[in-house]
Formats: C-alpha cells, structure tokens, sequence
C-alpha cells in the first residue's frame, strides 16, 4: 500500500511541475498557449519528471522536487492544474482572505505558540469537516462552483486516504497555498491602488 501511495504522489508532482513550467512559460511569453500545445507539453514535461533520467539521478526528478517542498495540499495541486483549463475562474478575494486567517492562526498554533493544537482536529474531527463543508457551501451561495469542487474533491480524497496523511488539514492547506493567498491580497489592492492613481491622472483637470 506505501508503495502504491509513493507511486501516486509521484505521478501528482511530475504533473505539478509540468503544470508549473508550463504556466511560466505562458507568463514569461505573454501569451497563452493553446489548448492542445498545452497538454502536450503537459505529457512530455510530466513524463519527463516522473521517468530517471539517469546520470547520477537514481530517482524521478519529481522525488526530489517532493522531497524539498513535501506533499502539496489536494486544493493546492487542483488550483493549479485549473490552470491550464481554458477560461479558468479568477480566484474570489473572498477565499483568499479565509485562507489568509486561517493560516496566520493555524500554523503558529501548530507550531505550539498556543495552549492547544489544532492540527489534531484533521484526525477525524467532525467539527473541522462541517467547517469545510460549510465552506464549500458559502462558495456555492456565492457562485464560486471551483471553490465546491475544490473542497468536495479534497474530503473525498482524505476520506480514501489517498495520500500517505491521514490528517484533514493536509489535504485543503499547506505553506504554499497560505503564501499565495497572501501575496494575492496584497496584489489585488496594489493593482486597485494603481487603477485609482491612473484614473485620477486621466481625468484630472487641466
């Protein structure tokens, strides 16, 4: 079953990183690939990750990417696989700003900068389940459908036990995720910052 699990997590990440460089490109290009050029880049870059390449590599690149940034969270690795669908929702503000919270008060928790831990609420704990349930459901109301996708698919996973992690919170936050959430708040009112200044030089008077 480990070895069954590892395989899994390999195949994840040679696909993450295919996903990643693939989105890079795009940025650094500026322009978006098609359809079928992204995925087939996406077959050659993740069977590039997942096979040896020989030399003094004896594992898959993807091992050694795994090994230094550990085992993504499900809605990590979906958010950004989503990005190679064509017309891909932009992420609400809303769940950023969660996400944002959540994280500034779990992992100084975690870290035992607290009287209790909440990591061990994902084993098992109703009560962290119904909150990502009800979450799941706030992003219906709001029209967010990826949002109730993205938390349905992680309960499913962790209920299947589909990474090595039998913790709840491992599949629906990590580092990664937290810093992005970040960033983008701080993005999002930088460009809203900018937006206003420009609108003010344009109709400025004289």
């Amino acid at each position: 079953m480990s070895q069954y699990l590892q395989q899994i997590a390999l195949v994840e990440m040679s696909i993450t990183c295919a996903v990643v460089l693939i989105y890079l490109a795009q940025r650094f290009l500026q322009t978006e690939f098609l359809l079928v050029v992204r995925i087939a880049l996406l077959l050659l870059l993740a069977n590039l990750f997942y096979w040896p390449v020989g030399l003094s590599l004896e594992l898959p690149l993807s091992a050694y990417v795994r090994g230094v940034t550990g085992e993504l969270s499900i809605v990590t690795m979906l958010m950004l696989w989503s990005t190679l669908v064509p017309q891909n929702p932009k992420t609400p503000l809303g769940f950023n700003v969660v996400i944002t919270m959540v994280a500034l008060a779990f992992y100084p928790l975690a870290l035992g900068y607290g009287m209790f831990d909440p990591y061990a609420w994902g084993y098992g704990t109703l009560g962290l389940l119904i909150a990502v349930v009800v979450f799941a459901l706030i992003c219906g109301l709001v029209g967010w459908v990826k949002g109730v996708w993205l938390m349905s698919l992680a309960i499913i996973a962790w209920s299947f036990h589909w990474h090595e992690s039998t913790n709840l919170w491992d599949y629906i936050l990590d580092p990664f995720l937290a810093v992005w959430a970040i960033y983008s708040i701080f993005h999002y009112f930088h460009r809203k910052r900018r937006e206003k200044l420009q609108s003010g030089y344009l109709f400025r008077a004289g």
